[in-house]
């Protein structure tokens, strides 16, 4: 049996609706709220973690929170997996040009984690989503893109790739167990061609502003504003460009050419709400 966690998360709904997946009858979802056919699955209730027949275990992770939360929720279910006889995981992970992220050490925790387990696993480590970028450098009503990406770069891709690689490697662990691999965009995304796709201009903010901004507006938790401008530094400093780190997995994993993020990133820009 192969269980899948995370299932109402943006990439877990893709996962769980993926044809590759259709009309079988050995995959069960988990999820917080489990609908009819699905198992609750609370990474913050162990008791909830319960694993029994798993094989496989597609372990999505558990979400933006407080490095102490996340970790306590992925040790949770690693330990409930080799109570349990699960026999491989694999995780989704951060992409390793992500070290300088300030949401990057739960991932590496787990991965370490993993590795010192009893569990075969593989880790899937997801470069940041074009779609993501539709949200953190969207245009303004007139068209600017003022987020401070400088002249960085952002290796993005479209989390429907991201969650087909999954569900393939999900359905064929043994092939890929202890490998580790790093899903990123094949090119990488500056502010210019953001523009440019939108139709708009680029006219990069700075930190500091971006940061007096998000906090002015008060809707992200305290702890999220350090994630977002570690990742705008991030992308300033040319630490997510992807050369860095290997490309061309996703590219294997898939067996074709991964959707281009710029096209993901105008579609998800044209299906925000006008401001």
């Amino acid at each position: 049996m192969l269980l899948i966690t995370g299932a109402t998360g943006a990439l877990g709904r893709l996962v769980t609706s993926s044809p590759l997946l259709a009309d079988r009858s050995d995959v069960v979802v988990g999820t917080r709220n489990p609908g009819p056919g699905q198992r609750r699955i609370d990474f913050d209730d162990p008791a909830s973690l319960d694993f029994t027949s798993v094989h496989t275990l597609l372990m999505i992770s558990a979400g933006a929170a407080e490095d102490d939360v996340v970790i306590a929720r992925h040790d949770a279910v690693i330990t409930a997996a080799e109570k349990a006889g699960v026999r491989r995981v694999v995780y989704t992970s951060l992409s390793g040009d992500g070290d300088h992220l300030t949401y990057a050490l739960a991932h590496r925790w787990t991965e370490r984690r993993l590795r010192t387990s009893s569990l075969d696993w593989t880790v899937l480590r997801n470069g940041l989503y074009a779609e993501f970028l539709a949200a953190v450098a969207a245009p303004g009503p007139d068209g600017t893109i003022a987020a401070p990406l400088g002249e960085g770069r952002l290796a993005a891709v479209a989390r429907a790739d991201l969650a087909e690689a999954a569900v393939r490697v999900a359905l064929d662990p043994a092939a890929h167990a202890g490998r580790t691999y790093e899903l990123v965009g094949e090119v990488a995304l500056g502010g210019a061609e953001l523009a440019a796709a939108v139709g708009g201009s680029y006219e990069p903010g700075t930190l500091a502003a971006t940061r007096a901004a998000i906090t002015a507006a008060g809707q992200a938790l305290p702890f999220q504003v350090p994630m977002l401008l570690s990742t705008y530094s991030a992308i300033q400093g040319g630490f997510l460009d992807g050369s860095g780190v290997p490309v061309g997995h996703l590219r294997t994993l898939l067996g074709r050419e991964p959707r281009p993020a710029l096209d993901v990133y105008a579609a998800a820009v044209g299906a925000q709400p006008a401001r």
